[in-house]
């Protein structure tokens, strides 16, 4: 269900999480064309000292994309999404996006917002979302 602006205070809060799969990195390698080795071979990974390999930012932030977008209600509602890749994301990792809803300004509803995997560690900071809501 769609939500609307009205329905939207500052100082909301909203929380989702998701799972990485094990074989995350090499679909979304599939999709995007992002064949780096430090995304598909875990041994890569560790020799370039990433612990294994990780998962391409692009697709973290899709996570938290969707994580905004469900909440709307809409995916056509996102307007623009900032954020800055703080850590590495791996496979099987767990990330919850928590978001605060900064304003609302007529149908404009922005929050700020972090991304943490299951360790609490930041994966995703000093992150803003825009939406046009109804």
């Amino acid at each position: 269900m769609k939500r609307k602006a009205v329905e939207v205070k500052a100082g909301d809060i909203f929380c989702a999480t998701s799972g990485v799969g094990r074989y995350q990195p090499i679909y979304y390698a599939g999709a995007s064309g992002d064949f780096n080795p430090i995304h598909i071979d875990a041994e890569f990974g560790k020799m370039v000292g990433l612990g294994g390999a990780i998962l391409q930012g692009l697709c973290t932030m899709a996570f938290t994309a969707r994580a905004h977008t469900d909440w709307a209600g809409d995916p056509t509602a996102l307007r623009r999404l900032k954020v800055r890749f703080a850590k590495p994301v791996y496979p099987e990792d767990d990330i919850t996006t928590a978001a605060t809803i900064a304003s609302v300004e007529g149908n404009t509803v922005t929050t700020q917002f972090v991304s943490k995997n299951q360790n609490g560690v930041e994966v995703i900071t000093r992150a803003v979302a825009e939406f046009e809501l109804d």
